[in-house]
């Protein structure tokens, strides 16, 4: 993975925790009629789970040609990803982001935050545990460790690959900063043990049947949410 100078945050993470902290729910008012939608975002309201309700209306208002019936949230604190579908979880996954934290630079071997998008899934078909090397399956299979905390020898990537792609100037699009040119992936690890803590170089780790199980269930261009707030019930 590969990194990108510190720059300032831009108003996702801000927006982010000032609204959950609030408890507030940017819900439409009922005297004003509703704004109009394109036929791919999903509606925000009573159906949605209100921990979830200043995300997805902040993508609707930031990344109207963007498709919010389905997104990816990562909670970098909680090391946990949530699949929401419709404004409600529909999937949960223990994670590893970064040993080294958060950060979008260059060469820092950190996660990076805010709005990204799947640019490609790689792997459909591999067996579990395949590892792949430049997103090519080298047709080796990882030893997964699963005894708490247990190092692989190597970083491996394994399973599927989806690619991630920055969608914010400045934050993790361009420049020193640029997630897809880091090579940020959620991907399986052969480090299955140390799932529920920090421990990779900038990517997003999962269990192996856990990657698979959601690489079959989100398409490219599918919208990740990477935050540092945490996304409790």
């Amino acid at each position: 993975m590969h990194k990108k100078p510190s720059v300032k945050m831009t108003w996702l993470p801000l927006i982010f925790v000032t609204a959950l902290n609030s408890g507030v729910v940017m819900a439409e008012p009922q005297d004003q009629a509703p704004q109009a939608q394109t036929p791919q975002q999903a509606p925000v309201g009573a159906v949605v789970e209100n921990r979830f309700t200043p995300i997805l209306n902040e993508l609707a208002k930031n990344f109207p040609t963007y498709s919010t019936n389905k997104v990816l949230v990562v909670d970098a604190t909680a090391q946990k990803m949530i699949l929401v579908e419709q404004g409600k979880a529909v999937g949960e996954w223990v994670i590893s982001t970064a040993t080294k934290g958060l950060g979008s630079e260059k060469g820092s071997d950190k996660t990076p935050l805010g709005v990204h998008r799947i640019a490609e899934k790689i792997g459909a078909g591999a067996p579990l545990g395949a590892i792949f090397k430049s997103r090519q399956n080298t047709g080796q299979i990882v030893d997964i460790l699963t005894a708490p905390g247990a190092d692989s020898p190597d970083d491996y990537v394994t399973s599927r690959i989806m690619w991630l792609d920055g969608l914010e100037p400045g934050l993790n699009k361009g420049g020193n900063v640029d997630s897809k040119e880091r090579f940020i992936y959620i991907h399986g690890t052969g480090e299955e043990g140390r799932l529920g803590t920090p421990a990779s170089h900038g990517c997003i780790r999962m269990r192996n049947k856990d990657v698979i199980d959601l690489f079959e269930r989100v398409d490219e261009n599918t919208l990740v949410v990477i935050t540092q707030q945490r996304q409790d019930k």
